[in-house]
């Protein structure tokens, strides 16, 4: 009995370290929703992520939750803003309600693609979270983590700020502030 007790505490132990190590800063940022007036990710941690502001958006091709197919990469009429996300994620519950609200607010300059990544999630808990926040824009289905991947996704949430040429503007994972959330969106629909 005391020897399971040890391996468990020495698991436990190198968990922790390993938890530590991949962290920022020694904390775990994208784990607790307290510190929401800061971007939770260094930029050290976004430059190992393979995508940068003023790269080319890759492209990718999903279906969306109305059955229709949606398309990201290239040349398009309005910025889009995409959210990466999954139904079990705290940061992203606590995000859900100010994304909602930009997507009404800003309908007519710029679209919003929430994108599950189903592969992480359970269809029927990605219906409910979109019910339950009232998610009108389009919301599609990464079943395979293929798009997350395109964008070396890291953490949830992780939105993408796109401008009208297909090009990263900006890149922003975890949460923001409403306000800061804003900021970006209007800097990105000015342009």
């Amino acid at each position: 009995m005391r020897r399971n007790g040890l391996i468990l505490l020495g698991i436990a132990l190198l968990l922790g370290v390993a938890l530590y190590q991949n962290s920022d800063n020694g904390t775990l940022s994208w784990f607790s929703s307290s510190d929401k007036q800061q971007p939770s990710l260094s930029a050290t941690a976004l430059a190992k992520s393979g995508l940068e502001p003023g790269a080319e958006a890759p492209s990718f091709t999903l279906t969306g939750l109305d059955g229709k197919t949606y398309h990201v990469g290239g040349k398009r009429d309005k910025p889009l803003l995409v959210n990466f996300w999954a139904s079990w994620c705290d940061p992203c519950k606590e995000e859900a309600p100010d994304l909602v609200r930009m997507a009404d607010k800003y309908s007519q300059s710029l679209d919003v693609y929430s994108v599950n990544v189903t592969m992480y999630d359970k269809l029927s808990k990605a219906k409910e979270f979109v019910q339950q926040y009232k998610m009108t824009f389009p919301v599609l289905l990464d079943e395979k983590e293929a798009a997350y991947r395109k964008y070396n996704g890291v953490a949830f949430p992780t939105n993408v700020l796109i401008d009208r040429n297909g090009v990263i503007q900006d890149i922003i994972i975890g949460t923001l502030s409403a306000e800061q959330l804003e900021q970006k969106i209007k800097d990105l629909v000015k342009l």
